[in-house]
């Protein structure tokens, strides 16, 4: 570790991190209403002395990138971070969990707000990093970007009744970035990963599976309940779920087995029931391992449908696979896993471990714009009763190693 290293760690700023997280906390920003989020980071960069490019993913959607420009030949670092939060705050199952609101609190040394832990938390980490830097008077070779993108929320367009841009998620501004300017030879995201380095992580494959049966009022169905397209499911669900343990065992990735989750059913009309509903879908989450190409997965889909029909052959068995998102890994030996290495183990005493998880993020994208990219930040595991929150500790100590990782990958002039 460079002679710099404690001058730019003394340097972050508690009481400026917290601020600058509240503050992006009280900025409400579900998918597809991310400007007002935008135009705060515009602020925040503008302030820094960072060179602005604002990316009009769609309208109302920008992508903002900061950039600190250095002064020549060393690499660029990229910090990338979404402003879409998971949820809007007016849920009514949320309406009593305060970390689930855009009104950010402080209480007993943690931050609680919506966005805090995914992932706003990180992009203050980032601000804050590259201000300790500017503080401690270092100069770096390589360009630093900030890049605060919309639509990474795991949400998708499907059907008529779910359209527009508050369902345009997974990894929509991350993949507009790369073409627009946002290139970089390898980044840092700040998911809530535990302060663990995730090497690798899956993809999901959204699908529907569907059965149909006649469309004919109440009073004449009297023995045709069989043939009702829910009743129908019933049966097909069950062969749903003997076929996926046979998935996550062929979906295994280092040491841990595939998942699938029964995400939604959706069959007849509540405010009709005098009809018999003509559809029903069942709609799955499969989980899919880096390694495995997504047609591979989707044929092996494909292939359940076909043995389904099969099986039940005046059922109207349809399928569809409308999400193919795939996931992403990172080698041991990139050299980004050893500065974040150092970095950590200075500011922690030990390297961080490894893991490997089942959840999406957006260098799913990145590395397929050739921008090799490590799922790397705070978190204190899953959300607990009161909703997102984070421990302001956690923060300055990750903002530490991002500010070292920083200097040792773009190199101290």
């Amino acid at each position: 570790m460079s002679g710099h290293a404690n001058a730019v760690t003394a340097c972050v700023d508690e009481a400026r991190l917290v601020e600058t997280a509240c503050s992006l906390v009280a900025v409400s920003s579900p998918t597809g209403s991310e400007q007002g989020m935008a135009e705060r980071m515009r602020e925040v960069f503008e302030q820094m002395g960072l060179d602005v490019a604002w990316q009009e993913v769609e309208e109302g959607r920008p992508n903002v990138l900061g950039t600190w420009d250095g002064l020549g030949g060393g690499k660029t670092l990229m910090f990338n971070g979404h402003m879409d939060t998971s949820y809007s705050g007016r849920e009514p199952w949320l309406r009593d969990k305060p970390g689930f609101r855009p009104d950010p609190f402080v209480r007993d040394g943690r931050i609680y707000g919506l966005g805090i832990s995914n992932m706003k938390g990180a992009l203050a980490c980032y601000v804050e990093a590259v201000r300790a830097l500017q503080d401690a008077g270092v100069r770096l070779r390589g360009d630093v970007m900030i890049a605060a993108v919309v639509g990474e929320i795991e949400k998708t367009q499907w059907g008529e009744d779910y359209r527009g841009k508050d369902y345009r998620g997974y990894a929509a501004g991350s993949r507009y970035l790369p073409t627009h300017g946002g290139a970089a030879d390898m980044c840092i995201l700040g998911e809530p990963t535990e302060q663990r380095i995730v090497l690798g992580h899956y993809g999901a494959m959204w699908c529907r599976v569907s059965t149909s049966g006649p469309f004919v009022h109440t009073a004449f169905s009297k023995g045709r309940l069989p043939e009702n397209s829910i009743v129908r499911m019933r049966e097909v669900m069950d062969a749903v779920m003997e076929w996926i343990p046979t998935w996550e065992k062929e979906a295994a990735y280092r040491g841990l087995d595939g998942v699938v989750n029964v995400g939604a059913v959706s069959g007849g009309y509540p405010w009709r029931v005098s009809r018999t509903p003509h559809r029903t879908d069942l709609f799955l989450d499969v989980r899919v391992p880096p390694t495995m190409p997504m047609a591979q997965a989707r044929r092996a889909f494909k292939d359940l449908g076909r043995e389904l029909a099969g099986r039940f052959p005046d059922y109207g068995i349809e399928t569809e696979v409308y999400v193919t998102a795939p996931g992403a890994e990172i080698s041991e030996e990139h050299p980004l896993i050893a500065a974040i290495d150092e970095s950590h183990a200075h500011v922690f005493g030990a390297p961080p471990e490894r893991d490997t998880v089942r959840w999406f993020s957006d260098a799913s994208a990145l590395t397929r714009y050739g921008i090799e990219t490590v799922n790397y930040g705070t978190s204190s595991g899953l959300p607990g009763a009161e909703g997102e929150n984070l421990d302001i500790k956690g923060l300055v100590d990750i903002a530490k190693v991002y500010a070292l990782a920083a200097a040792s990958v773009c190199e101290v002039a």
